[in-house]
């Protein structure tokens, strides 16, 4: 069994079902129309019959603003790529692999961006043994996730862009305007048939971030993910995604949403420098305490108490794995956290705050 499958693969019954459903248009080379691809990412109560009679609801993919999924899905419908920007943890990866199982069927031409990302991962490449043997020929191409998701007529996720050096960015500019790939060694061009666009991801504050030109953001649509600011919303998104991320370890431990709802408070008053009331002023960290950090610390107690425990995660488990989230980046932060639990946590009389306090004053 794999450790974990593209989104295609476990929402197979899902894109199914909406298929079977959708009377709405669709873009030429898209699998769902719009409105189901929204319906997808958003969730619905709606029941919806698979191919075999099964009735599935849709879960919801991503919790946030309507308007916000509207703009990015129109955008993939353009003759412009999408940018997905945003602070580090916000889900702009998982939201690109969504949309791109719900539009093109496959998540999986995908081209990571690093600083040694160079041209011929984004162009095409040679089998060498081949080029040697039989000189250019179409048999010795290597065609990258770019060239097959224009061949096909499918979405190709850009992760991390702005990771790749300004000249390696460029490239993606003939290809966003021109729709085309040259080959000059065949002198041939390879059209980017129907269905085919870019979705692109951008960290705004992240270290090794290289400024796009104002060329290639003309290519672009951008679309700001913001990061989650209602508690409530929150909440959900760590109790579904932690759900699915300790199924997927093969473990089923017993969470208590008191505990939840405990470590989003505490991860949304060090995110903002302030108690949730406006109260009180605190230091914020130097680490990003982002939604899919808040997911990591409670999968990896729940590791904990599955391997090393009773199988109930428990206030132990989570401050450790919080303390390891916080001082990653920075030992010093620790401190961040020290006069968090002394300014705000000790005043907090109820359970499970004086837990937490108590905790925290063992392990600091």
């Amino acid at each position: 069994m794999a450790i974990r499958y593209p989104a295609e693969i476990r929402c197979q019954k899902e894109l199914e079902a909406l298929k079977l459903a959708d009377t709405y248009p669709k873009p030429q080379g898209w699998l769902l129309s719009p409105r189901m691809v929204e319906l997808f990412i958003l969730g619905s109560d709606q029941e919806f019959m698979t191919e075999d009679g099964e009735k599935i609801r849709i879960r919801p993919k991503y919790w946030g603003d309507r308007t916000l999924i509207q703009v990015a899905i129109a955008t993939l419908a353009s003759d412009r790529g999408l940018m997905l920007a945003g602070e580090p943890g916000t889900a702009k990866s998982w939201l690109s692999e969504h949309l791109s199982a719900a539009i093109s069927g496959t998540s999986q031409l995908i081209i990571q961006g690093t600083a040694g990302t160079n041209e011929d991962q984004i162009k095409y490449t040679w089998n060498y043994a081949m080029l040697i043997a039989q000189g250019p020929t179409p048999e010795a191409l290597v065609e990258s996730p770019m060239m097959a998701g224009m061949k096909k007529g499918q979405l190709v996720r850009f992760e991390e862009l702005t990771r790749c050096h300004s000249q390696i960015q460029d490239v993606m500019i003939s290809i966003l305007s021109e729709k085309q790939i040259s080959i000059p060694e065949l002198n041939t061009v390879v059209y980017a048939e129907k269905g085919f666009n870019v979705i692109a991801t951008a960290n705004t504050a992240d270290k090794g971030v290289n400024e796009m030109s104002a060329a290639l953001k003309r290519r672009f649509n951008f679309v700001i993910i913001p990061v989650l600011a209602d508690l409530e919303q929150e909440i959900k998104v760590v109790e579904e995604r932690t759900k699915e991320a300790v199924t997927q370890l093969g473990i089923e431990p017993e969470i208590s949403p008191d505990l939840i709802r405990l470590m989003t408070t505490v991860f949304q008053e060090l995110r903002r420098g302030k108690t949730l009331d406006r109260q009180i002023q605190i230091k914020k960290p130097s680490t990003v305490l982002s939604t899919a950090e808040l997911i990591s610390v409670m999968s990896n107690s729940a590791l904990l108490s599955a391997y090393f425990g009773e199988g109930i995660v428990g206030m132990k488990e989570v401050v450790r794995s919080m303390f390891g989230a916080v001082s990653k980046e920075n030992d010093a932060d620790l401190e961040v956290i020290k006069d968090y639990v002394e300014t705000v946590v000790r005043d907090r009389q109820e359970q499970p705050w004086q837990e937490f306090y108590q905790i925290c004053k063992e392990q600091l």
